[in-house]
C-alpha cells in the first residue's frame, strides 16, 4: 500500500513538472549570458537606462522618483535578496517597492531568475543610487483610494493570475507572454486601461488576424502589416523581442493566435 501511494506521488509529480515548461531557451551555457539576453527581453534597460543605473520616473506633480540603480543594488543585496525583490516587489525586510513591474515576474523559473541575478552582480557601480521617492498629493490620493499601487501590492493582487488559458500545448507562450507582453496590455491581453485616464493598448486577440510570419517579423522588426511604424511598439521590439529566439517568438504567436481564435467562436 505504502508502495503505491510513493509511486502515485511521484507520477503526479512527474504530470506537475510537466505542465510547468521552461518558457525561456538557455542559447548559452553561460548563466550569465542568459541572464543578459532575459533583462534585453524583459525590458530591464527601459526602465533602468542603458547602463541600469537608474532613469528619471517622475511624473510632474505627482511623484519625484528615479528607478533603481541596479549596478549598486547589485552590490548592496545578497544573490538570494535581489531574486526576492524581483519577485516579490519587496526588499529584505519587508519597505515596498513602488512602479517596479514585480507581477510580470512573478512566474519565472528559478533557472531564469538566478540568471539574471548572476548578470547583475557583474555589473560594475555607475553612478549613485536612487533617492527614496517622493509622493504628491494627487498619488497620495490615489494610494488612499487604492487605485496606485505598491509592487508588493500588484503582486498580491495578479500573481496567480496566468492570463487567457487556450490549452496545455499552448503554456510556454502563455507564459511568455505573461511576463513580457502583459506589461502594456494587461494580464488579460484585452489592453484595457489600468488607472485613470490611461489609454487603452490593442486588444492582442487580433494577433489572430496576422498571418505567422507576418507577425514574427513584426516582433523583431516592429513594423506591423503594411510596413506602419507603431512607435511604442517598435521601439519594444527591436529593444527586447528582437533578442528572443525563434522557438520563443513562434511560442508567443501560437499561444496569440490560439487565445484570439478562442475568443471569436461562438459562446456555445
Amino acid at each position: 500500500m505504502r508502495l503505491h501511494a510513493m509511486l502515485a506521488a511521484l507520477a503526479l509529480t512527474g504530470c506537475g513538472a510537466m505542465q510547468r515548461p521552461m518558457p525561456f531557451d538557455q542559447v548559452d551555457a553561460d548563466p550569465v549570458r542568459h541572464g543578459e539576453r532575459l533583462t534585453a527581453v524583459l525590458g530591464c534597460k527601459g526602465c533602468h537606462g542603458e547602463q541600469l543605473s537608474g532613469e528619471d520616473w517622475g511624473d510632474p506633480g505627482f511623484s519625484v522618483m528615479r528607478t533603481a540603480n541596479l549596478t549598486i543594488s547589485a552590490q548592496r543585496y545578497s544573490a538570494a535578496g535581489l531574486k526576492s525583490m524581483i519577485v516579490s516587489g519587496k526588499r529584505p525586510g519587508g519597505r515596498e517597492l513602488w512602479d517596479m513591474p514585480s507581477y510580470l515576474f512573478a512566474n519565472l523559473r528559478d533557472r531564469d531568475l538566478d540568471a539574471i541575478v548572476a548578470y547583475l552582480k557583474t555589473l560594475k557601480p555607475v553612478g549613485k543610487a536612487a533617492p527614496e521617492p517622493v509622493f504628491l498629493a494627487p498619488a497620495r490620493k490615489e494610494m488612499a483610494e487604492g487605485t496606485y499601487r505598491s509592487a508588493a501590492a500588484e503582486v498580491r493582487a495578479s500573481a496567480a493570475k496566468l492570463g487567457p488559458d487556450a490549452g496545455p500545448q499552448f503554456a510556454r507562450g502563455r507564459l511568455i507572454v505573461r511576463a513580457t507582453c502583459a506589461e502594456c496590455h494587461r494580464i488579460d491581453l484585452d489592453g484595457s486601461p489600468s488607472y485613470p485616464g490611461e489609454p487603452p493598448k490593442p486588444d492582442l486577440r487580433i494577433v489572430a488576424a496576422y498571418g505567422k510570419a507576418d507577425f514574427l517579423k513584426f516582433l523583431v522588426t516592429g513594423k506591423a502589416q503594411g510596413n506602419r511604424e507603431l512607435e511604442m511598439m517598435s521601439n519594444v521590439a527591436r529593444g527586447r523581442f528582437a533578442h528572443m529566439t525563434d522557438p520563443e517568438r513562434e511560442a508567443v504567436h501560437a499561444y496569440l493566435e490560439a487565445v484570439g481564435i478562442q475568443a471569436a467562436a461562438p459562446t456555445p
